[in-house]
């Protein structure tokens, strides 16, 4: 029996042999171990770049839609029957203890004339408690308090967006605007979020008391929708729960009868987009691994090259006492040699490459430790698998056949 150190010394001498060849062979199993890594890698900056962008919408949101109109059985389609109101955000708000905050919300087009020009944006009628929901930020000035909402004051406070194309050289703070004729008073400015996930800017927009947007600006008796916060992400199923009941009682619903709300969360969201991106990141990793198996083939095709062009030397240790195991160990240590060094140097192209794509592409591959180690570990399965049938069939060689062997 070889000892291991005498085995790795025979095993890379056979190798370095056939420089070039050698090198060739473990291509397959460098590109494979790269390809697994950084498009594994890929897949999971992408899973965290859309939970990041998830996660900017809010601190554990909860959102209320309108419910469905249907007549004689047909669905008129989500939102088609509007009957939150106010006092609906109020009830939850005095009853709801898995929320820590709630908002109505109305939302409306209009024209804005102010500053040095004028600018067709999104207007939304909000509660106080609007920015901690959506984590938003004052960048100056301040949010509007409950006073504002009582008395239905004419103040707002602007996105980004609206202010680079308003005030693109001045504070807005202190400035007056013009709401679809309505004068209002710009009371603060929000920092900037950027695009949503879904592709919306999400700075295009102005904050208004809600009961100002609710009977200065839409008219209406109804709010669009409603957002709130539960107290953490593990409640906003209970919390979903509380406000069902809440909303059910509010609006008379009888036992059987259909909500006429519908609600989501953040956690459904950002549940719906794992899924999807573990998907997706599944089958990148079984697409590269494709490459690795390709890899292994031309391990398997290489090793019985060697086993005939090395016959008479097998013959030769066959002879003078090396038994069939050792020569079946020697040549499958040659073959997982070949697919470690293959595995080592695609783990090191493949931290370039995350590197390259990080930098150059702006992409940002996120290099699981765990999965390097899996693809390292699957590589020198590979010289395993593909590796025992040539070495097997070196073992079972017939040493007369084999010295007689030209």
């Amino acid at each position: 029996m070889l000892w291991p150190k005498r085995l790795l010394t025979i095993a890379f001498k056979g190798l370095l042999k056939n420089r070039m060849r050698s090198l060739l062979t473990t291509l397959g199993v460098i590109i494979g171990v790269a390809s697994v890594i950084v498009m594994v890698g890929i897949g999971a900056g992408a899973q965290a770049d859309v939970e990041s962008q998830i996660s900017s919408l809010g601190s554990n949101m909860i959102m209320v839609f309108p419910g469905a109109s249907r007549h004689g059985g047909a669905s008129g389609g989500a939102g088609s029957y509007n009957r939150l109101t106010l006092d609906d955000v109020d009830a939850i708000r005095e009853e709801a203890v898995l929320l820590s905050a709630v908002s109505g919300a109305v939302r409306t087009g209009a024209q804005v004339v102010g500053g040095t020009g004028d600018w067709n944006t999104s207007v939304m009628g909000v509660s106080p408690e609007y920015p901690s929901i959506r984590a938003w930020t004052i960048q100056s000035g301040e949010f509007f308090d409950e006073r504002a909402v009582r008395s239905r004051a004419k103040v707002a406070v602007l996105g980004a967006t609206v202010v680079d194309e308003l005030f693109p050289n001045d504070d807005p703070v202190g400035q007056q605007i013009r709401i679809n004729k309505t004068p209002f008073r710009v009371v603060g400015t929000l920092k900037a979020k950027g695009a949503s996930s879904f592709g919306r800017d999400e700075d295009d927009t102005i904050l208004v008391p809600v009961t100002t947007g609710l009977y200065r600006l839409s008219g209406g008796q109804y709010i669009n929708m409603m957002f709130a916060s539960a107290r953490s992400l593990d409640e906003s199923d209970a919390a979903i729960e509380e406000i069902t009941g809440i909303l059910r009682r509010e609006h008379r619903l009888n036992p059987g009868e259909d909500d006429d709300f519908r609600i989501r969360s953040q956690a459904e969201f950002i549940e719906m987009a794992t899924e999807t991106q573990q998907v997706m990141t599944l089958l990148l990793g079984a697409v590269a691994a494709v490459s690795l198996i390709v890899g292994g083939i031309g391990i398997m095709n290489i090793m019985l090259v060697s086993v005939t062009e090395r016959t008479r030397e097998i013959g030769i240790r066959l002879a003078v006492g090396a038994r069939s195991s050792d020569i079946l160990i020697q040549f499958l240590t040659e073959s997982v040699v070949l697919s470690l060094l293959g595995g080592t140097i695609g783990v090191a192209l493949a931290y370039v490459l995350t590197t390259i794509l990080n930098s150059a592409v702006g992409m940002t591959p996120l290099v699981n430790p765990g999965i390097v180690a899996s693809a390292f570990g699957f590589a020198a399965a590979i010289g395993v698998f593909f590796g025992y049938y040539p070495a097997r069939k070196a073992a079972m060689l017939n040493p007369i056949d084999a010295l007689r062997y030209e």
